[in-house]
């Protein structure tokens, strides 16, 4: 009967994206990073949820909250944030060309939820709702407002890594930078899940 050999050497498949030690640490140190941020959100909504009914005689959340566009950004942001995932499964395989048009995608899906919540924020402020007519107002602005400027900060980002890409094609460098920006971009659909529940939902019922 032939031996049977094992191969003790063979290692277990690793991501590019850690390929490096440098890359372990700073994804790491990226995961501390959304830990801290995720502190400052919890923060945002606690206020939120505190000044909610301080309208001060100025509209409520009833009157403002418009269920056609926070759930067109809703579908919007999940897609993209599928989308994204797309980018990292082509990075993974090694397809340049794939990993950039999923992230362009990914951009465009971006550009299209800034514009709703651009929208969405100057028919407040047509209507009279500022950022200064209520404790209520002040609050929504700065928690949803610090939402819309992570995406945009996501989407700038997002860009250079295109051109990085475009100029150098997938190596352990890119590739991690693709991936962190992967996880950011689904800790902002995170992020959007709990807006959409605690401010928008809850404000069309309470």
């Amino acid at each position: 009967m032939a031996a049977t050999t094992t191969n003790h050497d063979t290692k277990p498949y690793e991501p590019l994206e850690y390929s490096t030690e440098e890359g372990s640490l700073r994804i790491f140190g990226f995961w501390l990073f959304l830990a801290a941020d995720m502190v400052l959100f919890s923060c945002l909504f606690a206020t939120y949820l505190m000044y909610i009914h301080h309208t001060a005689g100025g509209p409520s959340s009833k009157e403002l909250y418009e269920v056609k566009d926070f759930m067109i950004e809703t579908v919007d942001l999940l897609v993209s944030s599928f989308t994204c995932g797309l980018a990292t499964l082509e990075m993974r395989r090694g397809n340049n060309k794939a990993t950039i048009a999923w992230l362009i995608v990914t951009l465009i899906l971006g550009l299209v939820f800034i514009g709703f919540e651009a929208k969405e924020f100057t028919g407040m402020v047509q209507e009279g709702a500022t950022i200064q007519t209520s404790a209520f107002l002040t609050s929504f602005f700065i928690l949803v407002g610090t939402h819309g400027c992570h995406v945009s900060v996501g989407i700038l980002w997002m860009l250079c890594i295109i051109a990085q890409l475009a100029k150098r094609g997938i190596n352990e460098h890119t590739s991690r930078k693709v991936f962190i920006v992967g996880l950011y971009w689904h800790f902002l659909d995170v992020i959007w899940i709990f807006l959409f529940t605690a401010v928008y939902l809850v404000g069309l019922v309470l």
